[in-house]
């Protein structure tokens, strides 16, 4: 039996993860530590409490529960000493309006297959399927290879949304049941890319140049992050890398989302780039023109 994973959510009827209607796997951990990460919840394995602060109605049910007494309410605020809390799930249970939730269980592949098979016929009228992001699925490969060869054998289109870190075996070992590569590129330069995402970008593109040669579908995905990686340099990078890429013939841009902001709040942790907005409608347009004119399939968003 393969491994089981450590899921922070299964999101159904997904538009953005690949082609057709398709079921999102999203798991815990990653090598990664991107300034902007617009998945908070899936950075490490393990139960996380969640608290959507619109959503309390100040009923101290929870002040009761906590064996741990993390939880107070004065004044009609509710507040969390996140330092004593361990996770336990005891406040999440008795929470009436679900202000309190965990987020983050182990799974089987098995378990995981039986809620992606619930949208079967939408794959088959929309030509979708499941797609395994995260997080990063590689960093949990013993279980994301037993799920998708289960996907594969009854008939279900895979893709997987890499950031590429991995060791060429970890990916090796799922090749053969992977249909689709949805692959992030964050920065060319290793200097750049070390300081936003805190690692080399060496084997990211060793691994990208790798599953080219073997002629497997590619689309990459590159996030464009003001005062990250929004300037002219990276873009007149970027068209460089791919013109030189000819197998490599889709490319999505990925606006940033500040929307992303709130679920580090939830989770009582602080965001580095608060008050980040959107990169400008123009520039993106211009670096779709700059890229379709290498000869490229270029889309803005997933």
């Amino acid at each position: 039996m393969a491994a089981p994973l450590w899921v922070a959510n299964i999101q159904r009827f997904s538009l953005h993860d690949g082609p057709g209607i398709r079921t999102t796997v999203f798991l815990q951990g990653c090598p990664l530590s991107c300034r902007w990460c617009q998945n908070p919840e899936c950075l490490t394995p393990g139960s996380l409490l969640k608290f959507t602060r619109a959503l309390c109605v100040c009923c101290s049910a929870c002040v009761q529960a906590c064996p741990q007494l993390c939880h107070s309410v004065a004044d009609g605020e509710h507040r969390i000493d996140r330092a004593e809390c361990t996770q336990c799930g005891r406040c999440a249970a008795v929470c009436p309006t679900r202000a309190l939730e965990m987020i983050g269980d182990e799974r089987t592949p098995e378990e995981i297959l039986a809620v992606v098979e619930r949208d079967r016929p939408f794959y088959e009228t929309s030509g979708g399927g499941v797609t395994i992001s995260g997080g990063e699925p590689l960093a949990q490969v013993d279980g994301v290879a037993g799920l998708l060869r289960l996907a594969q054998h009854r008939g279900i289109h895979t893709a997987v949304e890499t950031s590429g870190h991995a060791a060429w075996g970890d990916v090796e070992r799922v090749l053969e049941s992977v249909d689709l590569w949805l692959y992030d590129l964050k920065h060319l330069d290793p200097a750049a890319h070390r300081t936003a995402v805190g690692v080399s970008n060496r084997r990211i593109l060793a691994n990208l140049e790798r599953l080219l040669g073997a002629g497997v579908p590619v689309i990459l995905r590159v996030p464009i992050v003001p005062t990250q990686n929004a300037d002219d340099g990276f873009m007149t990078e970027l068209v460089a890398y791919v013109s030189e890429q000819p197998a490599l013939r889709e490319i999505h841009l990925m606006p940033y989302n500040p929307l992303a902001q709130a679920k580090y709040e939830s989770l009582g942790r602080r965001y580095v780039l608060q008050g980040l907005q959107e990169p400008a409608d123009e520039m993106l347009r211009a670096l779709k023109a700059r890229l379709a004119a290498a000869d490229k399939t270029v889309r803005i968003g997933g």
